[in-house]
């Protein structure tokens, strides 16, 4: 038998949330099974898989030993790098600048060094975060980036913050800004792009259509031109909706992608795109617009956070 006592960042969880976290060797077939066979208690009762947690909760576990991953105090996010760039920080969140060819989560290819293992690291070793006092619950980012692309990262340090960026986010009341060099001149200086996106899961890349398709999401992207030099075109962008490729998409099917994005720009640009590695894209600003005062993060109610140092703007008049 094991017993977990909930605690703050567990509360509000539903128990099949709280058990899938915290025993992934648990099938979720057993799971139910034990739950309705009274091998699982809340609070010394029978209970139901969506009830809700709450803090200083008993939770009895009368199952086999064989589900339970044995703490040997070695921790895979501690074979990270130690670099971290970090834009702000505060007791509740982290921003990061995330480098260009990081993940922001683990793949199959990659499970060690990502931009959520190395803040693991760095909390960890800071003395801010102690898996052994947590039960299910882990720093995590609230948005991600591609690999390809260098920016602002957040990371939540609890649950509560990381609820709170979730709605934000949601409800648009954190805007979400890009720099990007577009190859062509823009007929018009500014403007809001539309469609829906759909994801082709073999090649990993999306479509943008002016119908809606099946599995399709709408795609919001406005913009404006910053500058214009020998074909070219800087552009900030801010994500309205946030979808998967969702600016490499948007730019490209209005026959402006972005330079030296592989999976997106056609042929004909391949002498000025094969220069770069990588697209020219960066999540260079982010800006919390709160609606109300009911949120934990509400002392960041009109605060913007910018990167100022971004190669490819320094480079643009020469590119």
């Amino acid at each position: 038998m094991k017993t977990f006592i909930i605690n703050k960042n567990d509360s509000e969880k539903r128990l099949d949330s709280f058990l899938i976290k915290t025993v992934p060797l648990l099938p979720k077939s057993l799971m139910h099974k034990y739950i309705r066979e009274k091998k699982i208690k809340l609070n010394g009762k029978r209970s139901s898989h969506n009830v809700k947690l709450y803090e200083g909760d008993v939770l009895e576990l009368y199952i086999k030993d064989e589900f339970f991953i044995h703490d040997n105090n070695k921790y895979d996010f501690l074979k990270s790098s130690e670099h971290l760039d970090i834009v702000y920080e505060d007791k509740n969140i982290i921003l990061i600048n995330k480098p260009l060819g990081l993940l922001s989560h683990s793949d199959k290819k990659e499970r060690f060094d990502t931009a959520v293992t190395r803040i693991l690291r760095y909390l960890y070793e800071k003395g801010e975060y102690d898996p052994k006092k947590e039960n299910s619950f882990s720093p995590a980012l609230a948005n991600r980036i591609d690999r390809n692309t260098t920016g602002i990262v957040i990371a939540a340090k609890n649950a509560e913050t990381l609820r709170a960026l979730n709605e934000l986010i949601k409800n648009k009341e954190i805007r979400r800004f890009y720099l990007c060099v577009c190859i062509g001149k823009f007929k018009e200086n500014s403007g809001l792009l539309t469609g829906f996106l759909k994801k082709d899961e073999n090649t990993n890349t999306v479509i943008i259509t002016d119908k809606r398709l099946s599995g399709s999401k709408r795609a919001e992207t406005a913009y404006k031109v910053m500058h214009y030099n020998n074909g070219l075109s800087l552009i900030e962008a801010e994500l309205i909706t946030g979808r998967p490729h969702q600016l490499r998409a948007h730019f490209a099917s209005i026959n402006h992608p972005i330079l030296g994005d592989v999976k997106y720009i056609k042929n004909k640009y391949d002498e000025l795109h094969k220069r770069y590695k990588s697209q020219l894209l960066c999540s260079y600003k982010i800006s919390f617009e709160l609606k109300t005062d009911k949120s934990i993060l509400n002392y960041l109610n009109g605060k913007t956070f910018e990167l100022r140092d971004i190669w490819f703007k320094r480079k643009f008049n020469s590119l």
